[in-house]
């Protein structure tokens, strides 16, 4: 069963787990012998579409767990503003974990892990709460096989939530393992670790390609307008003509 990737379809997708019996779980409740559905969210790219995503899980219902980068080309996680966001989704229920790149840091076991301990710190001061729970950002394939807590954490890719459950990702705006639910662990009523990008889902329904370029030109738009506040000789050209000269 295809769903479209808007937060209507979203919305199906996940009720039809739920007519299925499945149980939406955070990380550290969820047994993989049970029919629990975990529903991660990596924000890779805006805090905007994080927050839009999680209003609407939030008047649905769902609770979910939404990772955030410290260090990211694409969105600040220490301005006023996205402060603000992170602490409402929190507030609306949603865990908050943190999507760690660990290719900033190198493979060595130890420096993972002080390096993992840091961010979590840093995130725990802007939060105000524990985090208790990583996700890794691109991992390399030697991560996937990064069985033990990182940093005294529940993480993303241990073997109970990446092996011994089913696993699903829309990694590129597209079902990589296959529809989530023709996962074989549905019809064995197993549990299931749901990540999807906020990306994907939020705004006009569209190709990938298609919105990554409608969020690029987005993301122009506001640094435009950032830029005519902070430089008077510069005049904000607006979002249509920043798209006339992308064309």
């Amino acid at each position: 069963m295809t769903f479209p990737f808007t937060l209507s379809g979203y919305r199906e997708l996940i009720q039809s787990f739920l007519a299925r019996g499945y149980e939406i779980k955070k990380f550290a409740d969820a047994q993989v012998k049970e029919a629990h559905l975990i529903l991660r969210h990596d924000v890779d790219m805006s805090l905007d579409q994080a927050l839009e995503f999680s209003r609407y899980e939030a008047e649905e219902g769902y609770r979910a767990t939404y990772f955030v980068l410290l260090c990211s080309e694409f969105y600040n996680a220490f301005t006023a503003k996205n402060i603000g966001i992170i602490s409402e989704i929190a507030g609306m229920g949603h865990d908050i974990g943190l999507h760690f790149d660990a290719s900033k840091y190198g493979d060595a076991k130890e420096t993972l892990t002080n390096a993992a301990r840091s961010e979590c710190a840093i995130l725990e001061d802007i939060l105000g709460r524990d985090v208790s729970v990583i996700s890794f950002h691109r991992p390399a394939t030697s991560l996937l096989d990064y069985s033990e807590p990182l940093a005294g954490r529940i993480h993303a890719y241990q073997p109970k939530f990446f092996w011994e459950m089913g696993y699903c990702s829309d990694s590129r705006g597209a079902w990589e393992h296959g529809e989530p639910l023709n996962h074989s662990v549905v019809e064995e009523r197993r549990a299931l670790q749901l990540l999807t990008h906020p990306i994907w889902w939020t705004g006009r329904a569209l190709s990938p390609k298609k919105k990554l370029q409608e969020f690029l030109a987005e993301t122009f738009e506001h640094l435009d307008l950032e830029l005519s506040k902070q430089c008077k000789t510069h005049q904000a050209a607006g979002l249509e003509a920043i798209r006339t000269v992308r064309r």
